[in-house]
């Protein structure tokens, strides 16, 4: 299987024939070299295909798919809600937790929320590049920005309450069902009285110390998906 992977949202099937967009067919032909007759991989959350260049013309390439190596995955969705955060460290964060198997992520605006906005366009971006480094076929799904009340009001799931007031450390794994499990990381000034005794109501809801110190929400955000595919995996 070629490590050259893109990914291709329209739908793919063996022999079927297509082209690449400019930018994907620019960094196949003048970054990776690739030439005619040569094979790279296309993905979307129906699977994985081997494809094969017949033909560069004005820049543009089109292929056609020769098999299929992949089924579509069929993983324990997790998903991460989440207090925006300046731009540089939300971009390593969702970057991260992308590479470490987060399907959704949440953006919640929380009372001491600052970043009050998200460039979704970006973070669509940065998900899509990092599944395609870290070998994932399922894209994750950015939603757009929401008040922690709806949030609480209209998903049912597994809730991991990371809090720093929580004397508890280790999450029971008998606890969680069959629904996604989504982690709740708070914003830089912590979660207010309000809202802890909100989440706390919530049904299903396991808080969890994730460490002694106080994390920076990045820091945190990859501590807490590293314990819980402990957990799940």
């Amino acid at each position: 299987m070629s490590n050259i992977r893109l990914f291709f949202s329209a739908a793919l099937s063996t022999n079927m024939t297509d082209k690449l967009d400019k930018p994907q067919s620019h960094y196949l032909s003048k970054v990776m070299r690739l030439k005619e007759n040569e094979f790279f991989s296309l993905f979307n959350r129906n699977g994985e295909w081997e494809a094969k260049v017949l033909s560069i013309s004005k820049s543009i390439i089109e292929f056609r798919i020769t098999k299929q190596l992949r089924q579509k995955e069929n993983a324990k969705e997790l998903w991460l809600a989440f207090s925006p955060i300046k731009s540089n460290y939300q971009n390593f964060m969702i970057q991260k937790a992308a590479e470490l198997g987060v399907t959704k992520f949440l953006p919640i605006i929380f009372d001491r929320t600052v970043v009050r906005k998200i460039n979704k366009e970006r973070l669509e971006k940065i998900v899509i590049e990092a599944s395609e480094q870290s070998n994932r076929i399922n894209v994750p799904i950015i939603e757009d920005s929401q008040s922690l009340s709806n949030f609480l009001k209209t998903n049912s799931i597994d809730l991991i309450f990371t809090d720093l007031n929580s004397n508890n450390n280790k999450i029971d794994k008998s606890k969680l069902t069959d629904r996604p499990v989504c982690i709740i990381i708070g914003p830089e000034g912590d979660f207010s009285e309000a809202e802890r005794e909100e989440i706390l109501l919530f049904s299903g809801v396991q808080a969890i110390k994730i460490n002694e110190n106080i994390l920076r929400s990045e820091t945190a955000v990859i501590s807490a998906i590293s314990i819980i595919n402990y957990v799940i995996n």
